[in-house]
């Protein structure tokens, strides 16, 4: 069952919803249930939620000129190293180890949040999203969607946006 909330910090969320509380906007959070054998976390999670993938997306780690990086990218595609390093001013891009991506922002794998990380990090999200009203991004635990505004997104975030993501 959604639930919408707009305002103060809440305790008892993840960082990520309290960060989104904190900065006043509107959010909903949708919950739902993991299936551990998914091969994809964010594509279990969208046929969970009934969303289409395009509108669902996924936060990766990847190392650009040996820093990490932020892309947030639709589940129903894929991160475009090239493209990441390109908007993020290098030259060349990696995917970060699992262990540097979850020390870095304070989340597991497949609850990595772009909000209410450790560390803000230099973040790009795909162009894509501001085809939408709304989009969802993991609220910082798996089993757990929050969606809102893209223009909300990246104002949080800090990030800037460019093609990123690849079929």
């Amino acid at each position: 069952m959604a639930k919408t909330v707009k305002g103060a910090g809440r305790a008892g969320g993840t960082p990520a919803t309290v960060a989104a509380g904190k900065a006043g906007i509107a959010f909903t959070l949708h919950p739902y249930e993991v299936d551990p054998a998914a091969e994809s976390y964010g594509e279990a999670a969208a046929a969970a939620l009934g969303v289409p993938p395009e509108r669902l997306f996924k936060t990766l780690l990847a190392e650009v000129d040996g820093k990490l990086t932020v892309g947030v990218v639709p589940v129903s595609g894929r991160l475009d190293l090239k493209a990441l390093a390109a908007a993020a001013g290098g030259k060349r891009a990696q995917m970060a180890a699992p262990a540097d991506a979850e020390r870095a922002t304070g989340y597991v794998v497949g609850g990595i949040s772009p909000l209410g990380q450790r560390r803000r990090l230099p973040t790009v999200v795909d162009a894509s999203v501001s085809d939408f009203p709304t989009v969802y991004v993991s609220a910082g635990r798996r089993g757990l969607q929050i969606e809102l505004a893209p223009a909300d997104l990246l104002r949080l975030t800090g990030a800037r946006t460019a093609v990123i993501g690849g079929a």
